[in-house]
């Protein structure tokens, strides 16, 4: 069955599940290979892909309809999710649905809701559904041609991310429970898109006191082994509620 039959059966289903003209997209953001990738999903019988999303049910919180969305494609539950910007822009769609009739589903007009989500690389299995072909991980230099304005909230959860990183700390969701602080500031320099000088780097995480150092260092290499860190959760949790004091 091809693209547009498959949504044509659905569309009555979806009248009677969902809320009209309120959707959720999802930029999920994951750290591997010393990059960050984004997930994202081939459109089944179209050259084009897709951020995660999908609707919301009638009787669902925005919230719980991001976390849902999420949890099907990635089985993942242990995730820092934020609400960053409402999309509504008149001709989202872009000639997508063209070829439906006027009075199937996808083809209304919807106002989305983005959320950008963190999560660990390692935990996360990926999954396919009828209207996908492939659900994969792309690097920021390497991403596909995306429908309607999936770039355009791409990019926003991207300079959000950016500017939360000034005042709320980052990287509990995205390394492993054990991480050296190179990593950490790898991960940093990743996602502000620039290099940090490694003594101030140290000092201002040091002072933010969100991290455990333990007693095991990372064995392998030429160089020096270092020492490695986790999270404080507690410690951290409560810097997400108060915010940090510097920005990067």
């Amino acid at each position: 069955m091809d693209f547009k039959r498959r949504l044509e059966e659905r569309s009555n289903e979806a009248w009677e599940k969902y809320i009209p003209n309120l959707s959720v997209d999802c930029v999920v953001f994951g750290f591997h290979d010393a990059q960050l990738k984004v997930l994202v999903i081939k459109v089944k019988d179209k050259d084009v892909w897709q951020l995660p999303g999908s609707y919301v049910l009638k009787k669902e919180n925005l919230n719980e309809a991001a976390i849902r969305i999420l949890f099907e494609r990635t089985g993942a539950s242990d995730i820092y999710l934020q609400q960053f910007r409402v999309f509504g822009d008149l001709n989202r769609n872009q000639g997508f649905f063209d070829e439906l009739s006027d009075d199937i589903w996808n083809k209304q007009r919807f106002i989305t809701i983005g959320f950008y989500a963190l999560v660990d690389y390692t935990q996360v299995n990926l999954v396919e559904d009828e209207f996908s072909e492939v659900c994969e991980w792309k690097s920021l230099d390497e991403l596909p041609v995306l429908m309607m304005d999936h770039r355009e909230i791409l990019d926003t959860a991207l300079i959000t991310l950016r500017r939360q990183l000034n005042y709320k700390p980052i990287g509990y969701n995205l390394l492993p429970e054990k991480f050296t602080m190179p990593e950490l500031q790898k991960l940093y320099e990743i996602i502000l898109d620039k290099k940090l000088n490694r003594g101030n780097f140290y000092r201002k995480i040091l002072r933010y006191d969100i991290l455990e150092k333990l007693d095991e260092i990372r064995k392998g290499g030429a160089h020096k082994a270092p020492d490695l860190y986790r999270f404080d959760v507690n410690k951290y949790q409560l810097a997400l509620k108060k915010g940090l004091n510097e920005g990067w």
